[in-house]
């Protein structure tokens, strides 16, 4: 079995209100951009302790939590209750492990700078997804590499939009767009956050 990068933050994971503030932001771009429906149901990859659904739950029937953290998903089982939708949980690392499930729309939290091979994640998302289902996927800008005080784990530092954009078009997702989510001020520096949205 891997190592578990997170075990040891995933206790105080959702104490740093800097972490809600940004899966706040997150979501309510989301939610400004893609009209959110009681009949969808969702995938939150790399979706630690349930941050960015928490704040999307209410919209929707059901998210399935996909991580391969398993001390963060014990941490979002203590309050999965105070969800409002459905939740399942998949333990799993998707880019060796392959869900035979469809979604209405996959979302994504500061998740793709710790996945090497982007071309192949976007190309498992895009088989996941129903026809006309979406990817909103927020990570950092691109940064220096001072963003983590430890970069293990860690294969891109921030991305360039337009090289992004070039993999998911590559994949075969279209109508793409870009937003800034989210600030995220460290005492070094500021860090931009953005929103990748397209669709099936």
């Amino acid at each position: 079995m891997s190592r578990d990068l997170f075990e040891h933050k995933s206790k105080s994971w959702d104490m740093k209100s800097r972490r809600v503030a940004n899966a706040r932001g997150i979501a309510e771009t989301i939610q400004r951009n893609i009209k959110l429906q009681s009949t969808m149901k969702l995938m939150d990859f790399g979706a630690g302790t349930g941050l960015l659904s928490y704040f999307i739950a209410p919209f929707v029937e059901k998210i399935v939590m996909v991580d391969n953290s398993s001390s963060m998903l014990e941490k979002f089982k203590e309050k999965a209750s105070e969800f409002e939708c459905q939740t399942e949980i998949r333990e799993i690392d998707l880019t060796k492990t392959t869900l035979d499930e469809k979604f209405n729309g996959i979302i994504s939290s500061m998740t793709i700078h710790h996945v090497e091979d982007l071309k192949a994640l976007f190309r498992i998302f895009y088989n996941m997804l129903e026809e006309g289902g979406f990817i909103a996927i927020a990570d950092l800008d691109s940064e220096d590499g001072s963003f983590h005080s430890d970069n293990t784990g860690v294969f891109h530092f921030g991305f360039d939009k337009e090289s992004l954009e070039k993999i998911a078009k590559e994949v075969g997702f279209k109508d793409m767009h870009f937003e800034l989510a989210s600030t995220i001020e460290k005492p070094h520096r500021e860090f931009t956050v953005f929103l990748m949205i397209a669709k099936r």
